[in-house]
């Protein structure tokens, strides 16, 4: 049976951290929660099964790996981006910004420089600061259209001085799926600079009609061993509170540092019902996938059209990627702190800051639109509304 993702559930009272934090990050218990990047959608009924006949066996003693266990993830690379990744470069992470934080810690020493690319997912530039490392900030370029691109000339003059690059592949929050050529030419600054390259690529399933992921490891062989690539069900499959990610790391020593550092802290295993999501969902998660990504293009270009006819105060940058849509509201002529203001309190609508995701970031809101049509009208209803009142009252 087809999925039905205008179906809504309700996760009050669930200890979800997306419901559940409206007062205390919000200050409005009754505002819309379009923020923090999971799904309002029941992940696939394969896994929701599995899930369910696993529990009740009722015994949840430790786990075992079946020796194809990475399989089913390899074969999911393969047939969605055409890339091959052998399950020997594959390795066990609790999560991507854990995978990220010891991966650093091997490739780094305090002091030495890592550079992201802002407005990029705030995370990164914590565990940088974090590590006692040095943050280099590389500022992506906005088009008139609204959509971005690298700022390889400055990048150049960045990468005589760092030892990695994270990026962010598609990118978080400014929804970019950088093509090939862009991919090319990154790859070929940080091969002649030495210049490490972690990629998080969480959300490249998560690619709207039109456009195509590419691996930033399948570009070359010679860009492979000089990268670790991060990937996870959470985002695609809405698994992310069963802590399970892949590493793959084509460069055997680097990948035999990464597996020791994480049994010297208990963390190289998933627990069993993780394993068992990510085995299920990379297995038959695929016709859901498929459902589900036109009914995200449709969200979005509902935002997009209904804030140029009733709200063009706020402009929405071409989603590509991601079910997260950056909105530009410099034309509501607000400070950051009065934006939040009137997002949260006056509009009634729990989005996150823009400000917060780095240099480029002022002025702009990031939308989750990862929820039933019903959902989403309401809330952008309810932004319309508000800005229509400013309006009036300006």
């Amino acid at each position: 049976m087809p999925h039905d993702f205008n179906r809504e559930v309700d996760r009050k009272n669930t200890d979800s951290t997306k419901w559940g934090s409206l007062e205390r990050l919000f200050s409005n218990s009754e505002a819309i929660p379009m923020w923090v990047a999971d799904m309002d959608f029941e992940s696939p009924r394969a896994v929701v099964d599995a899930l369910v006949q696993r529990a009740q066996h009722g015994v949840y003693g430790y786990g075992l790996r079946d020796d194809d266990y990475y399989q089913p993830v390899s074969d999911w690379l393969k047939a969605r981006h055409n890339w091959e990744a052998p399950i020997e470069w594959m390795l066990h992470s609790p999560g991507v910004l854990t995978g990220l934080s010891f991966l650093l810690t091997l490739l780094t020493e305090k002091g030495e420089a890592v550079i992201i690319q802002t407005p990029v997912y705030h995370p990164f530039a914590h565990i940088v600061e974090n590590l006692d490392r040095t943050l280099l900030v590389n500022p992506l370029l906005m088009r008139e259209d609204g959509t971005y691109r690298m700022d390889l000339s400055n990048l150049r003059e960045q990468a005589k001085q760092a030892k990695v690059l994270i990026l962010c592949s598609p990118h978080n929050p400014v929804s970019r799926v950088w093509t090939k050529s862009e991919l090319q030419e990154l790859a070929d600054i940080c091969t002649e600079n030495g210049l490490f390259v972690i990629a998080d690529e969480i959300h490249s399933d998560l690619v709207m009609p039109g456009f195509h992921h590419t691996p930033f490891a399948s570009v070359s062989d010679g860009v492979a061993n000089n990268s670790t690539t991060f990937i996870a069900p959470s985002k695609t499959f809405n698994l992310a509170g069963l802590q399970s990610a892949i590493a793959i790391i084509p460069d055997e020593v680097l990948r035999n540092r990464f597996k020791h550092a994480l049994q010297t802290y208990h963390l190289s295993s998933p627990n069993i019902f993780g394993a068992l999501a990510l085995h299920k969902a990379y297995s038959d998660g695929a016709e859901w996938l498929d459902e589900l990504l036109p009914y995200l293009a449709e969200n979005a270009s509902f935002v997009t059209s209904y804030l140029e006819e009733h709200a063009p105060e706020i402009k929405a940058a071409p989603l590509e990627g991601t079910y997260l849509m950056w909105l530009d509201c410099r034309g509501l002529g607000l400070s950051d702190d009065d934006l939040a203001v009137f997002m949260n309190r006056t509009a009634g609508v729990a989005m996150n800051q823009g400000h917060t995701f780095g240099l480029g970031g002022s002025g702009f809101v990031r939308m989750n639109i990862a929820c039933p049509r019903v959902q989403l009208e309401k809330a952008v209803h309810r932004l319309a509304s508000a800005v229509q009142s400013r309006r009036g009252t300006s």
